[in-house]
């Protein structure tokens, strides 16, 4: 498999633990570890203090799939494939895919998404949101480029980097217009419980289409980067026997010590995402009155759910300079455009972490100097 470079990963490999400040990480902030334990109910209490760091089943801890089921409608422990969040888009490409199918994908977005498919040499559509309209997804687009050899989409809701959220309607058109070409239907909502209004919530890929294959985990909306653990649930039988073989042949197993600190969360989930929310909700009406400020210098289409946002600059400005300049100059790191290869007018701005405001102050005052 020929694969480009990560460009996302290679700019936060650059920047990440250099710069100060990061203002475009799409992660909420990290659980402290002692107040995740102090979760805990007697029972995950106990695995925790007994806790043996030898292999683990394969399919994930019996207790933590059966706490993964419980997340979704018509879902059961024996849907749920534990893994790492990367690792579970490379199995279920590479489960689903042969060189020549053709595969249509929201863009821009995660580049491994696209990437691996191009690898396995399938003919890749992007399907790209309209910036003027909210950066809606038209379902119409799909629709029309639908082909012959047409086998998978994939979409990413809550859109990384735009924070686009497709209508109810919009969404259950995309789940007939895939029913109807029988095609298999990646979704990818490691940003899921993260919509501000729960009543625009929509239901899980998996739970509404049999030929769906949902892709969470605990690394966005839980905090939880840290455990590299997450999932697929799909109800397709064969799909998912093909998941769990392939899987034998990259990690084989996961963590012990993330499947029950996985198990505690996933316990109190109400809890740590009703804090999260409250702090996104805290740190957008901050960007609000940012934006507001500074609305000669950048167009800000608010988004509809998740941690990020995906500016725009006025004027002849690239991103690629104003990011640089910005990290140089205000030791605040964020992501142009670039590296999603998605022109250089735009940058990606996180705001999922508590030290938005102090970020945020340093930023305003940079822009006021230059």
């Amino acid at each position: 498999m020929d694969l480009h470079p990560f460009e996302l990963e290679r700019y936060f490999a650059r920047y990440e633990f250099s710069a100060k400040y990061l203002l475009s990480s799409s992660d909420c902030d990290g659980l402290p570890q002692s107040e995740l334990v102090a979760l805990a109910d007697p029972e995950t209490a106990a695995l925790w203090q007994n806790l043996s760091l030898g292999y683990t089943e394969s399919l994930g801890h019996p207790l933590l799939r059966e706490e993964i089921s419980k997340l979704y409608q018509g879902i059961s422990p024996q849907d749920c494939l534990v893994i790492i969040p990367e690792e579970g888009i490379f199995i279920a490409l590479n489960s689903i895919l042969h060189a020549g199918d053709h595969v249509i994908c929201t863009f821009p977005g995660y580049q491994s998404l696209y990437e691996l498919a191009r690898g396995l040499g399938c003919e890749i559509t992007l399907w790209q949101p309209d910036e003027s309209n909210g950066w809606c997804f038209d379902p119409a687009f799909l629709k029309a480029n639908i082909r012959p050899n047409t086998k998978l989409v994939i979409v990413n809701f809550p859109h990384n980097p735009t924070g686009s959220y497709p209508s109810k309607d919009d969404y259950q058109s995309i789940i007939d217009i895939a029913r109807e070409n029988d095609l298999y239907l990646f979704s990818d909502e490691m940003y899921r419980f993260l919509e501000y209004d729960p009543a625009i919530r929509l239901p899980s890929a998996c739970e509404v289409y049999e030929k769906a294959i949902s892709l969470f985990g605990m690394s966005k909306s839980f905090g939880m980067a840290g455990v590299r653990l997450g999932w697929l649930v799909t109800k397709n039988v064969g799909l998912y026997a093909s998941m769990a073989a392939f899987k034998d042949y990259t990690t084989i197993c996961g963590s012990a010590p993330s499947e029950i600190l996985s198990i505690i969360a996933l316990r109190s989930k109400e809890r740590i995402i009703a804090g999260h929310l409250a702090r996104i909700m805290r740190n957008l009406a901050l960007l609000d009155g940012f934006f507001e400020e500074f609305h000669d210098r950048f167009e800000w289409i608010k988004p509809q759910a998740g941690t990020l946002a995906f500016p725009r600059l006025k004027g002849t400005a690239k991103a690629s300079d104003f990011c640089r300049r910005v990290v140089q100059e205000a030791n605040i790191m964020l992501l142009p455009s670039t590296v999603f290869d998605y022109g250089d007018q735009h940058f990606r701005l996180g705001f999922g972490r508590e030290n938005l405001p102090e970020v945020l102050g340093i930023f305003t005052e940079y822009l006021k100097r230059n």
